[in-house]
């Protein structure tokens, strides 16, 4: 998929650029694995805000997605590549031999009229889902498990794919996107190839208002607010803020660790995407 430009006629007009969805079959979703989609902007449940600088945005129907992958042996055909508001892939409508439809993150070279398969026997082909053992070194895969039959957790945005690099015993060291190396077992399953829509990153936005459809609202910087507001506010005309960068509540912004000390996941990450 390309982008498409504008005439510069407006200022906005001058740098905004979108996806021309030349890949895109089909504009309406397949209503039975729809649902609707509450937007809680960024509040917790008790109404108080968690997450700063969200709210608003375009209405959303949530697309029901087979990351399990669990069809084993049943051949499907791609009747649909689609347009996802909820991520940056696009995902592929399968209707399999025995009738029933499902969705999937679509994978890049993926057309309509092709046949896909899951199973320990699949081929390896793009779209085909198999156990890690299965799959040669050096392949590139996408929609990872992490535990067996929970579905695929890892490397599912546009234009992402990881590589098998080594096979240690009962496990499998998966290089992810970051350069993180993990160990993941061998009987998870993956889809051969990369995702689709390897563009989307190179989208300009252009302009605020269109932030604001995507449910993104302003940032207002900690120097320009109250000392009851944030840590680096007030002052008498502009200042620095007198501190390194941090957030409302006083927790550093740059470098600072967040992560729990130890975490059971922690054993199996091989390196580390950060030294």
């Amino acid at each position: 998929m390309g982008l498409k430009k504008f005439r510069p006629i407006t200022q906005t007009t001058r740098y905004k650029t979108v996806l021309d969805f030349s890949e895109i079959t089909e504009t309406e979703p397949y209503k039975p694995l729809t649902k609707g989609k509450k937007e809680n902007a960024g509040r917790g449940n008790k109404g108080h805000i968690s997450v700063r600088r969200r709210g608003g945005g375009h209405k959303r129907r949530y697309r029901v997605i087979d990351f399990r992958r669990d069809k084993f042996g049943i051949t499907g055909r791609v009747d649909t590549i689609e347009y996802d508001p909820n991520r940056s892939a696009n995902i592929a409508l399968i209707t399999y031999i025995d009738g029933e439809k499902r969705y999937i993150v679509a994978p890049d070279t993926l057309k309509v009229g092709d046949t896909i398969l899951s199973g320990e026997n699949a081929e390896i082909k793009v779209g085909n889902a198999l156990p890690l053992k299965n799959i040669p070194l050096g392949t590139n895969i996408f929609n990872i498990e992490m535990s067996r039959g929970k579905g695929g957790q890892l490397v599912r945005s546009a234009g992402a794919s990881a590589v098998i690099t080594a096979k240690e015993g009962s496990y499998c060291l998966i290089k992810l996107p970051s350069g993180e190396i993990r160990k993941i077992h061998q009987e998870c399953y993956a889809t051969i190839g990369e995702v689709g829509n390897k563009d989307f990153g190179l989208v300009s936005i252009g302009k605020a208002g269109r932030s604001r459809w995507m449910n993104k609202r302003p940032k207002v910087r900690g120097v320009a607010m109250n000392p009851i507001d944030h840590p680096l506010g007030g002052g008498e005309g502009k200042s620095s803020g007198g501190r390194h960068p941090c957030s409302p509540t006083g927790v550093p912004s740059k470098g600072y660790k967040t992560r729990k000390k130890y975490k059971i996941s922690d054993k199996y990450i091989v390196n580390r995407r950060k030294k």
